[in-house]
């Protein structure tokens, strides 16, 4: 048995800014041990073999950053958090240095979309 500790965070998949379109992903991961790139490359994977995933697989997917913490305040807006602090941008990382912890909740995003989504936060029905 291995004395590896698993923790759980979500994964806000977003395809769409400005509909709201998102789907969770619930992950059990390595926090010291696994990096950036690692669980980038996990949310991909699982994308791309999950049933309920297959309206994601055609975005491009690029960037991760921290919606709320465990036990913390949340924002208002309800797709992710437009605040310019909370982008993990060093691949080589761990989670655990950048400073997720259990429970944590991070968006996983096409940056280009989310650029233009923060210059233009306007909500379509």
């Amino acid at each position: 048995m291995s004395d590896t500790q698993l923790n759980v965070i979500t994964v806000r998949v977003i395809k769409n800014f400005e509909y709201r379109t998102c789907k969770n992903l619930i992950l059990k991961v390595d926090l010291a041990n696994t990096t950036i790139a690692e669980l980038k490359d996990l949310c991909r994977q699982k994308i791309q073999t999950e049933a309920g995933f297959k309206p994601y697989r055609n975005v491009e997917l690029d960037t991760l950053k921290i919606y709320t913490q465990a036990f913390g305040h949340k924002t208002q807006n309800l797709i992710i958090n437009l605040e310019d602090e909370g982008f993990l941008r060093d691949e080589l990382a761990t989670l655990e240095f950048a400073g997720i912890r259990n429970e944590t909740e991070l968006s996983f995003f096409n940056m280009d979309a989310y650029m233009a989504y923060a210059r233009d936060p306007k909500m379509a029905w």
